[in-house]
């Protein structure tokens, strides 16, 4: 195959072996090296030929496969789907008769075009009848309705009558955030200021600008292994290095590293649900102390306990205001809201607001963040969210004793406090992970592959969301996986 050589140059700037394949694969379809139709070698074979895990090789294929580079058909392989070459010259559409003009690029624009581009798939029953195990997604049938429509037409009215004042402030709608402010004090212990929080498109903006804003080229950054993939592909853009540190138990475990930035989940350690023990945060805060640095604290989904009483985040803990807390509704309102917000150190709260008018001079979605203040403010959020503890932890608690009782010689379960998906180590040998998962699909159930969250160091282990999905359909996708294991062993 003609990516051979290709692949092990993106071996060196990769951060992963499955990035570098799919970018060696994709670089020889796009130029014409493989032609529209070819069928690739099978994923047993590539993984043979590169020392690789068959899990890696499907990682690739999946991406390629979600953004059109390639197809598939059962039985019959894998086969290059992608007709035009670079620059269109083989859509019809580009020039063939002088050489193209290479387009230049920023060295961030560089850094951009060397990751890949994530297709997310759904997360919900398809008509197919498929069930998903996959994350990102709230119980949207219990979620209040009637009472979210109201305060949105109440909005409607009120901005009809008259123009929100803050309409052009970039930091966000005022009300809601004194609201978050007052949440936060009441739920969290964090004491914050409307004027430290600002609103962003999801917790996503706030981590990338961040990174922007504190990462030089060169510079190195801490990120937990496994961990938040999107941080790692944010800082690899600023052209900074990632040091992976190594996560147990405890969470993270910390290090005198020569860095000034750190991502870390502390409430709940994404992807294993582990919790950050006191003794580990006070290190840390130690770290960024002496090393004058500053700790990104993403807090995704830990607001849903399941049982015990949480430890303070790393906010409350920092006397020297070296963290940003980052937190999102994506978790416990329609996730197409789009809404998070970050509770910055004051030596970041202007810069940041700089940057984010760069890109968005207006703060969008005025009309939910308002309806969102009102909701916080009468009562009915935390309303909302004590029912949800309720709903989730039942169906984790399910999850659990299923997969306990049915798949016990295959996957070990880590218990967690808090969270909306279960995380399990894998018992088998890497080989028949690959083969089950394939086998699950064919099933017609799936569920998320913890190898994307790796820097370094892979080991088989999965996540299974079960916010979005009822009762019965977990129940019947751990039968699915039970038969998926007899197709195999």
């Amino acid at each position: 195959m003609d990516f051979q050589v290709a692949y092990f140059e993106y071996v060196k700037r990769s951060p992963t072996k499955y990035e570098a394949l799919y970018q060696a694969i994709k670089a020889a379809i796009m130029e014409g090296r493989l032609a529209y139709g070819i069928q690739l070698p099978s994923t047993r074979e590539l993984a043979k030929q590169y020392s690789l895990s068959r899990g890696t090789v499907n990682v690739a294929y999946e991406m390629l496969a979600a953004e059109g580079y390639t197809s598939s058909e059962t039985g019959k392989g894998t086969f290059v789907a992608k007709k035009t070459i670079l620059g269109g010259r083989a859509g019809g559409s580009g020039r063939t008769d002088r050489p193209l003009v290479p387009l230049y690029l920023s060295e961030w624009g560089e850094q951009l075009l060397a990751l890949p581009l994530r297709a997310f798939a759904p997360v919900t029953r398809t008509a197919h009848n498929r069930i998903s195990f996959h994350l990102g997604e709230p119980d949207l049938s219990v979620f209040p309705k009637a009472l979210w429509n109201k305060y949105l037409y109440a909005q409607v009215r009120k901005q009809s009558e008259q123009p929100m004042a803050d309409a052009y402030h970039t930091a966000g709608h005022g009300p809601l955030r004194q609201a978050i402010a007052q949440h936060l004090g009441r739920t969290r212990g964090i004491r914050a200021e409307p004027d430290d929080i600002v609103i962003v498109n999801g917790s996503m903006q706030a981590i990338g600008l961040l990174v922007q804003l504190l990462v030089r080229p060169g510079d190195e950054v801490v990120a937990e292994n496994p961990g938040y993939a999107g941080f790692r592909h944010s800082v690899q853009a600023a052209g900074g290095r990632i040091l992976a540190a190594n996560v147990d138990q405890g969470g993270i475990v910390p290090e005198a590293w020569d860095a000034r930035l750190a991502l870390v989940t502390p409430g709940r350690q994404f992807p294993t649900g582990c919790v950050m023990t006191m003794e580990r945060r006070m290190k840390l805060l130690e770290w960024a102390s002496d090393k004058g640095g500053i700790l990104i604290e993403d807090d995704y989904d830990s607001e849903f306990r399941h049982r015990g009483k949480p430890y303070e985040p790393l906010k409350v803990l920092d006397e020297e205001d070296r963290v940003a807390f980052i937190g999102t509704f994506s978790k416990t309102m329609p996730p197409r809201l789009r809404i998070g917000y970050a509770v910055l150190p004051r030596c970041l709260r202007e810069v940041f607001i700089k940057a984010k008018q760069l890109l968005e001079p207006h703060s969008s979605s005025l009309l939910e963040q308002g309806a969102l203040a009102a909701m916080m403010n009468s009562g009915q959020y935390e309303r909302h969210l004590r029912r949800m503890r309720r709903v989730y932890s039942r169906k984790y608690s399910i999850l659990l004793e299923r997969m306990r009782a049915g798949l016990p010689h295959l996957f070990q379960p880590v218990e967690a406090d808090a969270g909306l998906h279960l995380f399990a180590w894998w018992k088998q040998s890497p080989e028949q992970f690959s083969e089950y998962t394939a086998a699950c699909r064919e099933e017609r159930v799936e569920w998320s592959d913890s190898s994307f969250y790796y820097i370094q160091d892979v080991k088989s282990s999965a996540c299974f969301g079960f916010s979005h999905l009822s009762l019965p359909d977990m129940e019947e996708g751990v039968e699915r996986m039970i038969r998926a294991w007899h197709r195999i062993k």
